[in-house]
């Protein structure tokens, strides 16, 4: 497929809770592999679902299948699929905080998602693009460190995943990927409220810590403000076009 017919459609959920967004990707993930067995997350009938329904049926009226979910999640710590420092005792520990917390199949260690706080999970299909996972995060972390330098910050990579400044992390990666079908994404910290993650060791790296736009810049930078700037840059790094969904968040937020 070459760059001109590349098609991304993006999908702003606002505010959602985080298993529903888990479902949501796989729904979508599902349109490349339509032979693919084994459950999906079940969600219990009620609005929650109708509005993950509601998404996906004016997802698919685009006829797109890759698709750039764009979201923010209440409070919640998740891990992926290393989980032996996370017992169930550390599991309530963080619930009791009043955040909720998922064991999932991305890569990475623990972290926090939560309001002011970008998330998006790009369900592509690497077929199209470049078969290989390193690629793709690269290029993830590509796309961040443009949104920095956006905002006349300089973010960088390093030996640990994601994008960092100096040696506070701004932005997380955790992916999963199954027949290059990618999953989970990334996290970019707009104005965030960083003591979240004082209550655990950020993607399990001793000794660094986490930063914000907002702190960044002292000055308050919200998703609504960043939301933009990320769709150019992914879809500049990506070599694609972008179609926005034309779907209303509000009914995610009135919920």
């Amino acid at each position: 497929m070459s760059i001109g017919t590349r098609l991304v459609s993006v999908l702003n959920l606002g505010r959602i809770g985080y298993k529903e967004a888990w479902a949501a990707q796989q729904i979508i993930a599902r349109r490349h592999m339509p032979d693919r067995v084994g459950p999906d997350l079940v969600l219990n009938q009620g609005k929650s679902r109708e509005k993950i329904e509601t998404a996906i049926k004016e997802s698919e009226n685009s006829g797109i299948k890759d698709t750039l979910i764009l979201c923010e999640h209440n409070p919640v710590y998740t891990i992926g699929i290393r989980t032996t420092d996370y017992p169930l005792v550390e599991e309530e520990r963080l619930k009791k905080l009043g955040a909720e917390f998922y064991r999932t199949d991305r890569g990475g260690l623990i972290t926090f998602h939560g309001p002011g706080q970008l998330v998006a999970y790009p369900i592509l299909n690497l077929n199209n693009y470049k078969k290989s996972i390193r690629w793709y995060v690269c290029q993830l972390e590509t796309c961040i460190i443009k949104l920095c330098k956006e905002y006349g910050i300089k973010g960088e990579t390093s030996p640990h995943t994601g994008v960092w400044v100096r040696d506070n992390k701004i932005a997380a990666i955790g992916i999963h990927s199954k027949r290059y079908i990618t999953s989970h994404g990334l996290a970019l910290n707009c104005n965030t409220d960083l003591k979240w993650f004082n209550h655990i060791v950020p993607c399990g790296i001793v000794g660094k810590g986490v930063t914000s736009l907002t702190r960044e810049l002292n000055h308050e930078v919200t998703i609504a403000d960043a939301r933009g700037v990320f769709v150019k840059c992914f879809s500049e790094q990506f070599g694609c076009q972008v179609q926005w969904t034309n779907f209303n968040e509000g009914i995610f937020n009135k919920m």
